[in-house]
């Protein structure tokens, strides 16, 4: 058995392009090759980035259910961590509730629609003030994940940035 013959793992890097991994030598498992032993042992963090899915500043481990934006760990229920994923893998598209429901909940869901808005509000909070229009609302349609322009970014960074300066100055008055 050739050791390339049986790892060929898609590996998305920071920059979100995607690679083959796996070496392409074609030393066998049992020739004991130098480089053999590092080629294993790198298994587990390929299988790990995997699981991982990076979308802007949002990370999601579907391997141990736990989710952050940027170093800050998420305390997300079950739902919510699904409705999280099922919206990252999709950046910019947008989901009716129905969807959502048929996506996330399943389809033997009885519901009605109002407990995506119920999750979507509380997932909005879970990701702070800073992050809460990842999540964004199309009216009269659904919800999608928005990914954030650095033009984007900047304006809101400078909003804050005058909003205290302006809570600052009614705070000494």
């Amino acid at each position: 058995m050739r050791f390339h013959d049986v790892v060929h793992a898609p590996v998305v890097g920071d920059d979100g392009e995607a690679a083959l991994g796996g070496d392409e030598d074609d030393g066998d498992l049992g020739a004991g090759g130098a480089d053999q032993p590092a080629q294993v042992a790198g298994m587990g963090e390929v299988l790990a980035a995997v699981d991982q899915q990076q979308v802007g500043e949002v990370v999601v481990d579907d391997a141990t259910y736990t989710a952050k934006v940027g170093k800050r760990p998420l305390d997300l229920t079950f739902k919510e961590f699904e409705l999280l994923k099922f919206l990252a893998q999709h950046p910019g598209r947008v989901f009716s509730r129905q969807q959502l429901l048929q996506e996330v909940w399943g389809y033997d869901y009885f519901g009605g629609t109002r407990t995506v808005d119920v999750h979507v509000r509380r997932l909005r909070a879970k990701l702070g003030p800073e992050n809460e229009t990842l999540i964004g609302t199309v009216r009269n349609v659904g919800y999608r994940f928005v990914l954030p322009t650095k033009e984007s970014k900047q304006a809101e960074a400078d909003a804050r940035a005058a909003e205290a300066s302006v809570d600052r100055a009614s705070a000494s008055a």
